[in-house]
C-alpha cells in the first residue's frame, strides 16, 4: 500500500523544538524528492523544505537557519527538525513525495498538527 504517515507534531512553547517524521511505504522512496509543506486554515499550503533524491536541500526563507530536512533511505523516512519555534510556525504539516520521470507522481500524507503557544 502506497502511503506517507507523518508523526511528531504537538504543542510546544515558543523557542522550543520538535522533530517531525514521515514514514513512506509502497514505493521506491530513494527515487523521490521529499518535501514538507504547511497550511494554516484559510491560507494556501506553503512549501517549507525540500530534499532531493541526491539529498540536496532547499528551504523557505521563513525557516532558514531554524529547520533542517533530512532523509534516511534505509528507513524510508524523511525528517523535519524544527528549533526556535515561533507562534507563526503553527500549522498542519504535510509530507509530500514527488517524482517527475518517467511519469509525474505526487503523494501526500495526512498531516500532523504543530501548535506553538505559551
Amino acid at each position: 500500500q502506497v502511503q506517507l504517515v507523518e508523526s511528531g507534531g504537538g504543542l510546544v512553547q515558543p523557542g522550543g523544538s520538535l522533530r517531525l517524521s514521515c514514514a513512506a511505504s509502497g514505493f521506491t522512496f530513494s527515487s523521490y524528492a521529499m518535501s514538507w509543506y504547511r497550511q494554516v486554515p484559510g491560507k494556501q499550503r506553503e512549501l517549507v523544505a525540500t530534499i532531493s533524491s541526491s539529498s540536496s536541500t532547499n528551504y523557505a526563507d521563513s525557516v532558514k537557519g531554524r529547520f533542517t530536512i533530512s532523509r534516511e533511505n534505509v528507513k524510508k523516512t524523511v525528517y523535519l527538525q524544527m528549533i526556535s519555534l515561533e507562534p507563526e510556525d503553527t500549522a498542519v504539516y504535510y509530507c509530500k513525495a514527488a517524482k517527475s520521470t518517467p511519469t509525474p507522481i505526487s503523494l501526500w500524507g495526512q498531516g500532523t498538527q504543530v501548535t506553538v503557544s505559551s
